[in-house]
């Protein structure tokens, strides 16, 4: 059997939908805005949208925060937990977090909360993928790059096991039985 990556969202795709979130973000008015980058999956998807962010005149300070409700898992426990903080004091900041996939929400929730406890002035939500129908807490994205089907992605950041996450594209697993294709769009 044969692992296959299908392209779901291609290189292109993601640098015009990158650049147009920056517009929406920077059409908004921040004041000393503070980036928070979670990790792991989101920092290929953070890296292109801090870049777009400067060419769309913003100044955005960055920081990285690691979350994980799977520690060593498979499934989530549900409890998130706080494995790498920030360093900076967001008290008084409009603040923006970015992440790879909102699904159950209860990560990003979570952070959005402890943010916000922490004296942030606001907090808003940046998300490459929103699984809509995964939502296991009320929790909405501010700013969306795509509605995505309810498919396992890898890519572009994104991981199984750890690998895939140098892949240019948002693809989806495929297994099959017979040899690998020819199309280029394929891995």
């Amino acid at each position: 059997m044969t692992t296959q990556v299908r392209v779901l969202y291609d290189a292109e795709t993601l640098a015009e939908r990158i650049r147009g979130l920056a517009q929406e973000i920077a059409a908004r008015d921040h004041e000393k805005l503070l980036v928070i980058a979670v990790l792991r999956g989101s920092f290929v998807f953070a890296a292109d949208l801090i870049r777009a962010l400067h060419y769309a005149g913003m100044e955005p300070e960055i920081e990285f925060i690691q979350l994980s409700s799977y520690r060593e898992a498979m499934v989530s426990s549900g409890q998130v937990d706080v494995v790498r903080d920030i360093d900076s004091d967001v008290r008084g900041r409009d603040v923006m977090l970015i992440d790879d996939i909102l699904e159950s929400g209860r990560t990003l929730a979570f952070a959005k909360d402890l943010l916000a406890a922490r004296g942030a002035r606001t907090v808003t939500t940046c998300v490459l993928l929103d699984k809509p129908e995964k939502r296991a807490v009320h929790i909405q994205a501010d700013y969306v790059g795509f509605q995505c089907p309810d498919l396992f992605v890898v890519g572009y950041g994104m991981d199984v096991a750890h690998s895939y996450r140098q892949l240019p594209f948002v693809g989806v697993m495929e297994h099959s039985s017979s040899k690998p294709s020819d199309d280029p769009g394929r891995v």
